[in-house]
């Protein structure tokens, strides 16, 4: 009797996991990120200040999302690997983040490409695949794509 109760249980223990690992998989399906870089500023150390918003219009607050960028130049030759945590991004909210790419004017990137999201990862939850989600977009002369 005790063997059975096991496997029962085993089984529901099972069956929650695989439920929480779609409904994570649904949600990203369902939700909608939106990362724009808006714009270049030039920074005092002769580099370029990305201002990005996420616009997030899902109910889902990400406490981990950490971007992998490589920056092309005019070129279109990658110039550096760029590593940014943009989190926290709350739930049904905008927000603004500025980052600094150091030693290459403004004038100078032509695309900035999304290569790897090495974390996103909503409240309370485990990692997950956010690219369903997201949509990039470009106010800047530089393009934003993944």
């Amino acid at each position: 009797m005790m063997k059975f109760f096991k496997k029962i249980t085993l089984l529901a223990a099972l069956g929650v996991m695989a439920f929480g690992a779609q409904t994570t998989h649904s949600m990203a399906q369902s939700a909608k990120l939106t990362v724009e870089l808006n714009k270049f500023e030039a920074s005092e150390a002769g580099g370029c200040r990305a201002f990005f918003l996420f616009r997030n219009q899902s109910d889902i607050t990400l406490e981990g999302f950490e971007m992998s960028l490589a920056i092309l130049d005019k070129q279109g030759v990658i110039d550096r690997l760029l590593s940014i945590d943009a989190a926290p991004i709350s739930a049904a909210r905008t927000t603004l983040k500025l980052f600094d790419i150091s030693e290459i004017p403004c004038e100078n990137i032509s695309e900035i490409l999304l290569h790897e999201l090495a974390s996103c990862r909503p409240q309370n939850g485990e990692e997950m695949d956010c690219f369903p989600m997201l949509t990039l977009t470009s106010r800047t002369s530089a393009t934003l794509v993944k």
